[in-house]
């Protein structure tokens, strides 16, 4: 017998199931600031969970990597722990943590090691469809951290 999304009256988590940002160990090690390989082996071992896409990649999700990337960052790679470093004062990220207030916002990236936090109005944050899990940058400008949905 096949059950399908109807049967079980689910179709209202549809939407929800489909906008979840899933990452290829590729992409979470760029986010996590280690290398592809060591991404792999903590995957193996079980420290962060994995599922198969269609194509038989494996996926990581959103809010699993944002969990994931504060442990990493409060308990040190077990690699070089050199400070993650980019061109421009740009910092490639997840969305750790949103939180909505009646006008201000507060949004937390994990950039490698680096926990950044940043203010900002609560339409911003609304219109760039923020939320934890999800890729984001952080633009350093001054004592100013801007934030570039990616």
């Amino acid at each position: 017998m096949e059950l399908r999304l109807m049967d079980c009256k689910c179709e209202l988590l549809l939407p929800i199931l489909l906008h979840m940002q899933s990452y290829t160990i590729g992409q979470a090690a760029r986010l996590l600031g280690v290398s592809p390989d060591t991404a792999r082996r903590w995957a193996d071992a079980g420290r962060v969970a994995t599922h198969r896409d269609d194509g038989g990649r494996r996926l990581i999700d959103g809010r699993d990597l944002a969990a994931f990337s504060i442990e990493v960052a409060q308990n040190g790679t077990g690699e070089d722990d050199t400070a993650y470093t980019s061109a421009r004062n740009a910092f490639p990220g997840i969305v750790t943590a949103v939180k909505l207030g009646d006008v201000a916002a507060q949004v937390e990236i994990q950039a490698g090691p680096h926990r950044l936090v940043s203010l900002l109005t609560r339409e911003a944050v609304e219109e760039l469809g923020l939320e934890v899990g999800m890729q984001a940058t952080a633009r350093v400008k001054s004592t100013s951290v801007h934030i570039d949905r990616t």
